[in-house]
């Protein structure tokens, strides 16, 4: 192999090359060459005993666990406010957040991202003390969504009420269905105050729906006012979710963060430089298109770790072979290779992706352009929904070991499910997104591709092929919305379901565009070569669903189209031997995966030391 700077490989001081190590140019590929500043810290705190798997607890064991975690994660930040306005920093904690526990990943991305980020946000002025909220003396939630108003927040009940003569508003829910619904509330981690969603209303006009910071509850219980109670378990997850209301709570002029966009006068006059009530509630919960970062990076740090274990134990678990005594482990059939490493290049196609809409956020906190949203958004729902696949995909190639909690996998599941649904439930935000893709809001379809060979190794003809994709999606959608005569709800559910489908090319050529940019970047031949096969699977195991309608636009031809499996067949078996090269690259330390069937000798975690193979004792 050849040894080059961007490597990170090093040359003796005779100016000898040194062979360089695929695992470290991966890596650095996969990390943008940060993992040592922006990963490696956090991979040592989690790698401490109080993060490893606990058997046995308690829904309300795992709980206060989870929280007492979350104060040792804090005391590690050092400062709490950068990592808040950091984007790059607050992703990488939770891409490692989501290898070692879900409740906690929860709190964490409430605390910091939503609440944290929020409060910085929307008081420019800093008349809100944060010591509290950064030393984790009290915990801070947000309380958006209501019994009845899931996605459509904007109309949600919840009133706060400007009382002039007092100079101060009254925090009431009027209805049964204005109850605020599963923030975590509950009576684990002591001390907590939340950012509630309510609509302000000055000298009887709606003003629209803004946060209001509320005191909520003491080391003894819900504050006057405040009435909270706990919902039914979620199976998977310890957080504290509960519903919550308020009757007539009375807050200070202070707990109104109305950011530098609205303003209440001493004369309790209502002044809001955006017109729209719908702006302003977008601009106030402004740090959910952070979130869904956040969310993103959780979910695919579970799913690296459920690779790690399953292609790990793909080759320690043996199974019969044809004319064999001894066996063959199970990674050796076509079979399993081609499932295990299409999901290691999704998984790499995904981990590409959210690096450069990171990049495309950083630089500004949570930035507000049209383009950033529609692709965060995509970004959102393609990374879970793969994520998800992916982990349910290495527990069936585990067998029953992939059942079991200590070996991780299944228990990984769970808080990705929640990520599908947090911070916006991804077929909402893809409905949303594909609405804005269709006027053209915040998305240009990209250039048309050019003729070429049409060789399926090809990587430029690949992603001409997903661009040609696109771009047919993008006129097929638009083309449903045009039905003359037809009513607004009609029409758009003639083209709602083509619009969502486009949302999903657009994600999956962004990755694969991000994914082709990144191999191109790697100066070891041998290495981008690799790269350049794990783009190629990836590419080719998406393009069979969508074959027929490739050879029907003349993207694919008809031969290309029969080989498009044998194809994917050639390159699994090329992969094959790289197979364990590819996910050491996620660098998930032993520590922090805890995965007995991930390590050499697995059978050792289930010996019995009175076992009848143990050798009598002396005597």
């Amino acid at each position: 192999m050849i040894a080059v700077a961007e490597s990170g490989a090093r040359a003796t001081a005779d100016t000898t090359a040194v062979p360089a190590d695929p695992v470290q140019i991966l890596n650095d590929v996969l990390f943008d060459g940060r993992f040592d500043d922006l990963h490696k810290p956090w991979t040592k705190v989690f790698c401490r005993d109080v993060f490893r798997y606990r058997d046995g607890l308690s829904p309300s064991e795992r709980t206060e666990l989870a929280y007492g975690r979350l104060r040792i994660v804090n005391e590690e930040i050092g400062d709490v406010e950068e990592l808040v306005s950091a984007i790059d920093r607050l992703v990488s904690l939770h891409e490692w957040l989501g290898v070692v526990d879900g409740t906690l990943t929860t709190l964490a991305t409430i605390h910091y991202n939503l609440f944290l980020g929020s409060l910085l946000r929307l008081d420019p002025g800093r008349t809100v003390d944060l010591t509290p909220f950064t030393r984790l003396r009290r915990y801070g939630t947000v309380l958006i969504t209501e019994l009845d108003y899931g996605n459509n927040a904007a109309e949600l009940e919840t009133t706060a009420t400007y009382q002039p003569d007092t100079d101060t508003f009254v925090l009431h829910t009027p209805s049964r269905g204005a109850q605020k619904f599963m923030p975590n509330t509950g009576p684990a981690g002591g001390a907590k105050s939340g950012l509630v969603a309510a609509r302000l209303t000055v000298r009887e006009q709606d003003c629209g729906v803004f946060l209001f910071l509320v005191p909520l509850r003491d080391a003894h219980g819900p504050l006057p006012g405040i009435r909270v109670r706990l919902l039914s378990q979620t199976p998977g997850s310890a957080v504290d979710h509960a519903l919550t209301s308020f009757d007539r709570v009375v807050l200070p002029r202070t707990a109104l963060l109305a950011g530098d966009h609205a303003a209440l006068t001493a004369e309790g006059a209502f002044h809001s430089t955006l017109g729209s009530r719908r702006r302003r509630f977008l601009r106030s919960i402004q740090r959910v298109t952070t979130g869904k970062l956040c969310l993103s990076a959780a979910a695919l740090g579970g799913a690296r770790a459920s690779l790690t274990v399953a292609v790990r134990y793909a080759h320690r678990r043996h199974t019969f072979a044809p004319a064999s005594r001894s066996g063959v482990p199970v990674f050796d059939y076509r079979c399993h290779q081609t499932r295990l490493l299409g999901a290691v290049a999704r998984a790499y196609a995904a981990t590409f992706l959210l690096r450069e809409t990171t990049r495309g956020c950083a630089g500004a906190d949570a930035p507000e352009s049209a383009e950033t949203e529609v692709l965060v958004a995509a970004a959102k729902g393609w990374i879970t929904w793969r994520a998800r696949d992916i982990v349910i995909e290495c527990r069936e190639r585990c067998g029953a070991q992939g059942l079991l909690s200590a070996n991780r996998i299944v228990d990984l599941l769970t808080p990705i499910e929640s990520t599908v649904t947090a911070e916006g439930d991804n077929l909402v935000i893809w409905t949303k997104a594909g609405a804005d893709m269709l006027i053209g809001r915040g998305y240009g379809p990209p250039p048309a591709p050019v003729a070429r060979s049409g060789a399926l190794t090809d990587c430029a003809f690949l992603l001409d092929v997903l661009v040609g994709h696109e771009r047919y999606c993008l006129r097929y959608a638009r083309s449903r919305l045009s039905r003359p005569g037809a009513a607004p709800m009609e029409r758009w559910n003639h083209a709602v379901n083509p619009a969502v489908d486009l949302v999903g090319a657009y994600a999956t050529r962004r990755a694969a565009q991000a994914f082709l940019a990144a191999a191109e970047r790697v100066g070891d031949p041998t290495t981008r070569g690799l790269l350049t096969q794990v783009f190629q699977l990836f590419v080719l195991q998406h393009l069979v669903p969508c074959a027929g309608l490739l050879l029907a636009e003349g993207h694919l031809t008809a031969d290309a189209v029969r080989d498009l499996a044998p194809a994917i067949d050639r390159v699994s078996a090329a992969l094959a031997p790289h197979a364990l090269a590819l996910v050491e690259a996620f660098a998930v330390p032993d520590a922090v995966l805890q995965a007995p069937i991930a390590t050499g000798g697995y059978d050792t975690a289930y010996d019995d030391p009175a076992g009848p193979w143990r050798p009598p004792p002396a005597g």
